[in-house]
């Protein structure tokens, strides 16, 4: 299998109006959706589309319907004259936890037959339950992808719309590393990163995972709340968001 665990640590960083840094421990599941149905049957603590102390549901990426998400992916990439055939789609994202999941980010990576990555999917979540997924095709077979783009979806409320993402991720290995720098007018707002170190998608595993950070995706939704209070403490100007959208995709490259 490729599928697989990465354990790591997640950071933010603030540069203006003013400083704010946090930092937090997590895992991530990343999933050959290919292999979802022999990790529902191998895993005991695991299920697939199905309550379980860690599960992975297709409704909570996507369209967000529980349709096949590979058939999603597919989709998408046709629309954008991008070729399907024969590819893996592998996805990073945080799990299910006794049922409840929130993922600011998750990352497809988009194999051909040859295990060439060919593109790249950002899909960003915000609080209010919408989402916005960046496409980007790659055409390098390089370790390090770096991709840039403007941003188009509310996510903080206390950073204003009229900003540029940088991309840079590396290649899925033993290692995995996902970062984003945020500018406005050529000054670095933002910088954050998710960090992790590979292990087996085994049933062990998978337990000692959960054991590090029980209850873990509770702890995001609440520590993303507690750091906009820190933020709004500091007085940094609350923005509101101005329109309401469901799911929007946008072809970057």
């Amino acid at each position: 299998m490729t599928s697989s665990i990465y354990n790591g640590t997640v950071i933010h960083k603030r540069f203006k109006p003013k400083k704010h840094f946090f930092k937090y421990n997590v895992f991530s599941l990343f999933i050959d959706l290919s292999e979802l149905y022999h990790l529902d049957k191998t895993i005991k603590i695991f299920s697939y589309n199905k309550f379980n102390l860690v599960s992975f549901h297709e409704k909570d990426h996507g369209e967000r319907d529980g349709s096949s998400l590979a058939d999603w992916v597919k989709k998408k990439l046709n629309e954008n004259k991008i070729d399907t055939k024969d590819i893996k789609i592998r996805l990073l994202c945080y799990p299910r936890i006794f049922g409840y999941v929130f993922n600011p980010l998750s990352v497809f990576y988009i194999y051909d037959v040859g295990e060439k990555l060919i593109c790249i999917l950002y899909e960003v979540k915000n609080t209010f339950d919408e989402q916005h997924t960046y496409i980007f095709k790659v055409d390098s077979e390089k370790n390090l992808h770096q991709h840039n783009c403007s941003k188009k979806f509310h996510v903080s409320p206390f950073i204003e719309m009229n900003c540029k993402y940088f991309f840079r991720l590396l290649k899925p290995g033993e290692k995995i590393s996902v970062i984003i720098d945020q500018y406005q007018t050529n000054e670095k707002l933002l910088y954050a990163s998710q960090d992790g170190l590979r292990v087996d998608f085994t049933s062990k595993e998978l337990v000692k995972s959960y054991l590090r950070h029980p209850l873990m995706t509770f702890k995001i939704i609440i520590a993303i709340h507690f750091e906009a209070f820190k933020l709004w403490m500091k007085g940094i100007k609350f923005i509101k968001k101005k329109l309401k959208i469901k799911n929007n995709i946008t072809f970057e490259s």
